[in-house]
């Protein structure tokens, strides 16, 4: 039976990654890790599967409530190692550079929180079969198509994806030799709250492609950087992204 641990599980992407994994799969244990239980979808989905879906309560900047999450996850896993974990909680805040007042905070969320629940799940992950961690980011934050993105106003989450593409490099390199898949997934322009309703695609539509991606890699793909995969649309068709 495989295992997940989901961050920001209950609205948005980390939401439908939850709902289309359940639904696809009977042998399967997910921590869907969210401050809250409050969002009505949520919790729908812990009602109609109350033994696949645990909630895990989970601030990502908090390091109480990270060792709390950890120690509920053990627990339930029961001596068994945690397989996969995708590290999806993250904040967006649209301002003009010189307005942009959120930088510390937008970091503590979108970087110092993926690097401190990675580092203190590695431990039950260094147990766990498919030793594969997702981190969630973007295309907005490559470096290299900036010039595609100089009209969009989003220079937080512009910095701080940047950077959560170098903590995901560093912590492949670091865990290569232990079996691990370490990599980041760009999911699209996708219709959540944060995506508006303006976006690309329907938030299942990039899920799928992200799914379907997470199910595909192995150890060729440490390290990498994907674009998801839509017939149809030029700009997404699974290339790596560039830095």
């Amino acid at each position: 039976m495989t295992s997940y641990l989901i961050t920001g599980s209950s609205r948005g992407i980390g939401l439908e990654i939850t709902r289309q994994l359940v639904e696809s799969n009977a042998e399967i244990t997910i921590f869907a890790a969210a401050r809250s239980a409050t969002s009505p979808g949520f919790q729908d989905l812990l009602e109609r599967h109350p033994t696949q879906i645990i909630h895990v309560p989970l601030e990502v900047t908090s390091e109480n409530s990270i060792k709390a999450a950890v120690s509920l996850v053990t627990e339930k896993l029961n001596g068994r190692g945690l397989d996969v974990l995708i590290n999806n909680a993250g904040v967006m805040n649209a301002a003009r550079l010189e307005d942009m007042t959120d930088l510390d905070e937008t970091f503590r969320i979108n970087v110092s929180g993926v690097h401190s629940v990675t580092r203190a799940f590695l431990p039950i992950m260094r147990e766990g079969r498919e030793k594969k961690i997702l981190n969630m980011s973007s295309t907005v934050g490559s470096i290299a198509l900036q010039p595609d993105f100089r009209m969009t106003p989003v220079p937080s989450y512009k910095v701080t994806k940047a950077a959560l593409n170098m903590l995901t490099v560093l912590y492949a390199d670091e865990l290569k030799d232990e079996g691990f898949t370490v990599f980041c997934v760009s999911p699209g322009w996708l219709k959540t709250e944060l995506g508006g309703e303006h976006a690309d695609l329907p938030v299942e539509t990039g899920v799928k492609s992200v799914l379907e991606i997470l199910s595909s890699v192995g150890g060729e793909d440490n390290g990498q950087f994907f674009n998801i995969e839509v017939p149809g649309w030029e700009k997404y068709q699974r290339e790596k992204v560039p830095w």
